[in-house]
């Protein structure tokens, strides 16, 4: 057998998200350079190590095992590269953080000045829904987690970094919209919902639930990408945290519409289990963030007050 490590972590993947395509995003590949790698990489097997049952992908038995065994070896490599950077007085380890989905907006800024200050740094980004970011916390599991509802369940410690407002968004403001009441305009719109799960989606609802808003027609969308796109080829607006929003609204391709208490207000804090013992990486974060959070704020979120 003439496997690489490259293989090994690219099986690995697919086998933690049961996806090609889930692992290519994840491990910043295309989607054919990940399914080549797995071709060849089943090719030194004479078991499958995996099964396509319609357009889905699923780990064989064998393929289990195998998958256990890649990430052992995975480990002992990192571990290799930590012991030989410590030798150097070099901060080395991994930095574990998830994130609810439209933190990506914001997450990467406060990362990557860190990660250039010590680039022996191991990043691992989970992007996910609030519910599986709350899951991976309280199995400890990561470091941190960004989001912007606390969860209730679980005793944290934080740290707020930015305001997180969420508008209305609608692909036009005509004069017939912008002229209605909070009613009447919810009652002909349809409203583009994310999944169960997702946090954007839980303050939208606590909204139309204080409000006592009726909501006539309703779509349920996975993204926020998705909802971003389905406005903008007119299948409805929705309610969507404004991070996200900066390229749409400067090309006129999504509208705030000015509406009775809204924005809605929240704040993206990152968060641990409370008495949590760090890791140097991950005491070392805590301690950039506390120094240069404002910067970052003032440098990369300046249009952000103009909303």
């Amino acid at each position: 057998m003439n496997y690489t490590l490259n293989q090994l972590e690219i099986f690995l993947r697919i086998a933690q998200t049961g996806s090609v395509t889930k692992a290519s995003q994840v491990l910043n590949l295309t989607q054919p350079a990940v399914s080549i790698q797995l071709k060849n990489f089943q090719s030194q097997f004479d078991i499958p190590l995996t099964e396509a049952i319609g357009r889905k992908i699923y780990i064989t038995d064998f393929g289990k095992e195998i998958a256990l065994a890649a990430e052992n070896i995975l480990n002992q490599v990192h571990e290799i590269n930590y012991k030989t950077a410590a030798f150097k007085d070099q901060l080395t380890g991994r930095l574990k953080i998830s994130v609810v989905s439209t933190a990506k907006y914001v997450m990467p800024y406060f990362l990557t000045d860190f990660l250039k200050l010590h680039p022996n740094v191991e990043l691992v980004l989970d992007v996910t829904n609030k519910r599986t970011v709350i899951e991976n916390l309280e199995r400890n599991e990561v470091d941190f987690s960004l989001v912007s509802i606390l969860p209730k369940q679980l005793e944290v410690e934080q740290m707020d970094l930015l305001s997180n407002k969420l508008y209305l968004v609608n692909g036009e403001i005509t004069a017939d919209l912008a002229k209605k009441n909070t009613t009447e305009l919810f009652e002909d719109l349809t409203l583009l919902f994310r999944e169960e799960g997702s946090g954007t989606r839980q303050t939208m609802e606590d909204y139309i639930f204080r409000n006592e808003i009726k909501v006539a027609k309703k779509l349920q969308l996975t993204t926020n990408e998705a909802v971003k796109q389905a406005i903008i080829a007119g299948m409805g607006s929705s309610i969507l945290p404004l991070i996200g929003l900066k390229n749409e609204l400067i090309n006129n391709d999504l509208h705030i519409i000015p509406i009775k208490n809204l924005p809605i207000k929240t704040m993206w804090s990152l968060i641990w289990l409370k008495n949590k013992k760090h890791s140097p990486v991950a005491s070392a974060y805590l301690a950039y963030l506390a120094q240069n959070k404002d910067r970052i704020i003032a440098e990369k979120f300046d249009w952000y007050d103009n909303y």
